[in-house]
């Protein structure tokens, strides 16, 4: 067999693999959603202090405009631009598949995007963040992620990472995790993952982690 066409086969396999998984963790998450998405929200955000407090001042931190059932980080976005950390949010750029990222104050206005999304007004300027809190729909102990499937977070990490130091903090219900994520070389690992009741900080990163 050709390497090319095993190479294929194995993406091919990972990749059904994950749509699997997918389906199991949509319904694991709006389960847990639906028990105790008011709490978990505060939960969150009291970890994210623990470990974050203090420790962002002059940075530019981005987040998301939460969807559906993903964990609410609002209080944490709140939280942060009352302390003047420069906040903003993701921006969807068709033309490249990668994400960009405009600065968001609480009270802004938010407007419709693709796929449900809300993003800051384009009036708003641009934002390189140095660290971005990533939704998801499942992780590991090793710190890889499975997300929608379009690969926008993976490729703008990767861009993000080539250009300088950025720290991707993954943010879930603890239900969310997973014994083990099939992936392939394109997936970007999360340096740190915060649920509603615990910090994972992932195995590759325990020596030397700093953030």
């Amino acid at each position: 067999m050709k390497k090319g066409i095993a190479l294929s086969s194995g993406c091919d396999f990972i990749e059904r693999e994950k749509l699997r998984l997918r389906v199991e963790l949509r319904r694991r998450r709006n389960n847990v959603h639906k028990a105790r998405c008011a709490t978990a929200k505060i939960g969150l955000h009291n970890l994210f202090v623990d470990r974050f407090g203090g420790k962002l001042s002059g940075s530019t931190v981005a987040a998301y405009w939460p969807l559906k059932d993903e964990i609410d980080v609002r209080p944490i976005l709140y939280d942060l631009a009352s302390q003047g950390v420069v906040t903003a949010l993701p921006v969807m750029n068709d033309s490249t598949s990668l994400q960009s990222f405009r600065r968001w104050f609480p009270g802004d206005e938010l407007v419709d995007a693709a796929f449900g999304v809300q993003e800051p007004h384009p009036r708003r300027t641009d934002a390189v963040p140095d660290l971005i809190i990533v939704p998801l729909l499942g992780f590991d102990a090793h710190g890889n992620r499975i997300g929608y499937g379009g690969g926008y977070y993976d490729r703008t990490l990767q861009s993000l990472r080539a250009c300088g130091n950025v720290d991707a903090v993954g943010v879930g219900y603890e239900e969310q995790e997973c014994a083990k994520i099939p992936t392939h070389p394109l997936d970007e690992p999360l340096d740190l993952i915060l649920t509603d009741k615990r910090v994972l900080i992932p195995s590759a990163k325990k020596e030397g982690f700093v953030v």
